[in-house]
């Protein structure tokens, strides 16, 4: 690989520290870099005025690699971009968990091995949503952990009907459902009581979020199907979907997921 873009978490890099160390290793091996910053931040926020920042979608359209710095919400907002312009992803940990990254800030020496090719890809699947309205596709995106379904602030039951391929599989009243990947099932999937799934198998993770009925549970579904949720609730109007803990949406009753 010749050409890196570096994206770091402003709030959490201190002064950009971890990446100027990591574009010093990088470019030691001959390695071209490409700074950008993973998202628009506030025009009030100080960036040091001697390192050049690059415009991300410029750049993904010729770069090799992207390298994510921040903690796992900062890699799910970029796994988004990476993997629309086809590109892999490397996750350093600065942040607080850290579970998606592959290295830590402590080890940014084992960069170097990006210029022997001493490394290996790790094919993650995605969740590909969108909201129909009738016949109109009304909200799209993709997601690397979990789309969820829930309702608002009130304490209410909400009640939503799930189809596999067309077929029924599923119909809960409860707090909401959670559709995870493998690799979210670690995540809020998990903290429901859904299964920790191998993130090589390919399938669906359905959780309900606290179930009233004793009969809904979390069911395994194969990638190559097609999930639809149904808002039926016959008080709760509006329900909110939310893509990788980022991208909240209005559901009205009878739209389908």
């Amino acid at each position: 690989m010749k050409r890196v873009i570096l994206t770091p978490n402003p709030y959490r890099d201190k002064n950009f520290q971890t990446v100027r160390e990591a574009m010093r290793t990088l470019e030691e091996c001959g390695m071209e870099t490409r700074l950008c910053l993973p998202f628009e931040v506030d025009k009030t926020f100080p960036l040091p005025k001697d390192l050049r920042f690059y415009s991300l979608d410029r750049e993904l359209q010729n770069a090799e690699l992207v390298i994510c710095f921040g903690g796992d919400g900062t890699i799910l907002h970029m796994a988004k971009a990476a993997t629309r312009a086809g590109l892999p992803l490397l996750g350093i940990n600065i942040g607080t968990m850290g579970f998606m990254a592959e290295l830590e800030s402590t080890e940014l020496d084992k960069l170097a091995l990006l210029a022997k090719g001493e490394y290996t890809f790790d094919s993650r699947m995605m969740l590909d949503v969108t909201v129909h309205r009738d016949r109109d596709i009304i909200f799209h995106d993709i997601c690397l952990n979990d789309v969820v379904i829930t309702k608002g602030a009130v304490a209410r039951i909400v009640h939503l009907r799930i189809q596999c391929d067309g077929i029924q599989a599923m119909e809960c009243g409860g707090d909401g459902v959670i559709i995870a990947t493998p690799t979210g099932s670690t995540a809020y999937s998990l903290s429901a009581g859904g299964p920790i799934v191998d993130p090589k198998l390919s399938c669906f993770c359905v959780t309900p979020i606290c179930p009233h009925s004793f009969a809904a549970r979390p069911m395994i579904f194969s990638d190559s199907s097609v999930l639809e949720v149904r808002n039926i609730c016959a008080r709760e109007k509006m329900l909110f979907l939310t893509v990788d803990g980022r991208m909240n949406f209005e559901l009205y009753r009878n739209q389908t997921v």
